[in-house]
């Protein structure tokens, strides 16, 4: 699908996830976000259990009584870690779960949007699922050399930067998905449309990843960028029309 260079633009992904902040609240969205909402509430709230009972485990494992309060100096370590990494890991973990809902979300706020009697999702469950495993192994497998980078000396001053653009990417290529699945678009289609319009989708995910890392909204976040990416979608197709 070729893509006229006014498309490929940040404010529009900006101008997006603005007007999905404020439809978050819509009446007939809301059934479409219980669900999602309350596997991301259960997923993190198990991840958190286990991190702080396996972190107070190794604690009191390798540290001391007479050293016990270093273990105020690395409370905060933990805490800054799970919501980096823990967090991340289990919300890919939630959105291979709650994929057909948001795929359901997606379809009902297209049909809010653009005025449509009624909007189904094109493609059946389980390529909705094969998708997301499919997603998540192209992001699990990208993650390696950046791993990687992070411990070689000088390189790893350029780690934070390269994670960063990574996770943009990522985040815009999994909640890209969702709409782009609905027109029919499989992986290798919806990787030549975030190709194509690199600088937005970017700016998307930067904003997205960002509030993923706020502890309590980032529950929102997911269904939220959901219908972000869809009315990025549908306003991309109205522009490129207009051509």
């Amino acid at each position: 699908m070729s893509t006229p260079n006014s498309v490929k633009q940040p404010l529009l992904a900006v101008q997006s996830l603005w007007q999905a902040l404020q439809m978050l609240n819509h009446p007939d969205l809301r059934k479409f976000l219980l669900i999602p909402v309350l596997i991301n509430i259960l997923l993190f709230s198990l991840a958190f259990v286990l991190g702080y009972y396996s972190f107070n485990s190794l604690l009191h494992a390798f540290i001391p009584d007479w050293l016990s309060w270093l273990s105020w100096l690395l409370w905060p370590l933990f805490v800054l870690s799970f919501l980096v990494v823990g967090f991340f890991s289990f919300t890919l973990l939630a959105n291979l779960l709650a994929a057909p809902y948001y795929n359901r979300l997606s379809a009902k706020t297209l049909q809010i949007i653009s005025g449509a009697a009624q909007v189904e999702p094109d493609l059946p469950w389980r390529q909705v699922f094969l998708g997301e495993l499919k997603r998540l192994r192209y992001i699990s497998l990208r993650a390696v050399p950046g791993l990687v980078i992070f411990a070689i000396p000088v390189l790893n001053l350029l780690s934070p930067l390269l994670w960063g653009v990574f996770a943009a990417w990522s985040v815009a290529m999994e909640y890209m998905a969702y709409p782009l699945e609905n027109r029919g678009q499989l992986f290798d289609s919806q990787q030549q449309f975030l190709q194509q319009q690199r600088w937005a989708m970017l700016s998307f995910g930067g904003i997205t990843s960002l509030g993923l890392g706020l502890p309590l909204a980032n529950l929102l976040i997911p269904p939220l960028a959901v219908i972000a990416a869809t009315i990025y979608v549908h306003n991309a197709d109205i522009k490129l029309q207009t051509k």
